[in-house]
């Protein structure tokens, strides 16, 4: 999480020896602890979400952050939210304790309007994500009563809702889909199976696929005996460009990073652990937008970054601290 009321975001950085660079950081005017901090496609507008029940938008301009509007509809804290393609318009998903998702359009400019609440869920919704625009306008929500629904936009402006028993029973903590350009075995339009994987409190990653049978599941390494041995917060399915395998990155309250990766379609999935355990418990993992730079935030309120070499060893590139200051060695890759 982010210290309360602060956002920072990290500006260019020098490109040798060890370096502190200065970061941009303003009053996001919260009254509690952000969980989330999501740009849209085109970097223009920034969403928060906070312990205030309350996400933020703020249109970005350079260094200049403008807040233009304050969303309500929450009624406890706001865990994730994320913008949709804009091919579908300006669209911005949330979801919360209370158990609901709620979808906000903006339109006209500056006028933001509630078009869908979603309450199927009897717990808290820990995550929500888009799935690629390519298949239409599809969300995804986890929720910490072991389901996950998968929201599908109609034709006539209504919502089919696709409920799936993660089959964790503890609870399911996030989702990610994977690229329209997965390593896949195509379907007859031509188009790849949609998949998504989720991480839960049962310490499993799975990975689900949608058939004419409807969603089945894979668990990536034992059920009984998974790699991570405590509740995996977070799961990030990297994009695909320019990369011959499909890889995704897990992380854990056990302090570890996994580095998941398939080779070949419907071939097994190998697991590599980032380094050794990290000083705290992990909390998000991000993939760049090439898929070659993947993002740590650790509960020691650092963020490290890392990048495969061409050995296939993960090393890291650089880190920000909590003071505001990043930190990092460059490396041969």
């Amino acid at each position: 999480p982010v210290p309360r009321g602060r956002r920072e975001r990290k500006e260019g950085a020098s490109h040798q020896g060890r370096m502190a660079t200065p970061l941009v950081t303003f009053d996001t005017q919260h009254d509690d602890m952000i969980h989330d901090a999501q740009l849209d496609y085109y970097s223009r507008k920034l969403a928060t979400a906070s312990s205030d029940r309350s996400i933020k938008v703020w249109d970005v301009q350079g260094e200049v952050y403008t807040l233009a509007a304050t969303l309500n509809g929450h009624e406890g804290p706001v865990w994730q939210c994320a913008w949709a393609h804009p091919k579908f318009g300006v669209l911005l998903a949330s979801c919360s304790y209370d158990g609901k998702v709620l979808i906000h359009r903006e339109s006209p400019p500056g006028v933001w309007t509630p078009i869908h609440e979603h309450t199927m869920h009897d717990s808290s919704v820990n995550s929500v994500a888009w799935a690629p625009h390519e298949y239409g306008l599809i969300l995804g929500c986890a929720s910490a009563d072991g389901r996950v629904s998968v929201l599908t936009h109609q034709d006539d402006d209504t919502w089919l809702t696709e409920p799936v028993d993660d089959g964790s029973r503890l609870g399911c903590n996030a989702i990610s889909w994977a690229p329209v350009t997965a390593l896949s075995d195509t379907t007859a339009n031509g188009m790849p199976p949609l998949k998504f994987v989720t991480g839960s409190c049962d310490n499993n990653v799975r990975i689900w696929e949608r058939s004419e049978a409807g969603w089945t599941s894979t668990t990536l390494g034992p059920e009984q005996d998974s790699p991570h041995k405590d509740w995996v917060r977070d799961v990030a399915w990297a994009p695909s460009t320019g990369i011959s395998s499909n890889v995704i990155a897990s992380c854990s309250e056990d302090r570890t990073v996994l580095i998941w990766t398939q080779a070949e379609p419907g071939g097994p999935w190998e697991a590599t652990r980032l380094r050794e355990p990290f000083d705290a418990p992990v909390w998000r993992v991000s993939w760049s937008i090439t898929g070659n730079l993947l993002a740590v935030s650790s509960g020691d309120h650092k963020v490290s970054l890392w990048k495969q070499a061409l050995s296939g060893q993960w090393d890291q590139v650089s880190d920000v601290n909590d003071a505001g200051a990043q930190e990092g060695e460059a490396k041969q890759s």
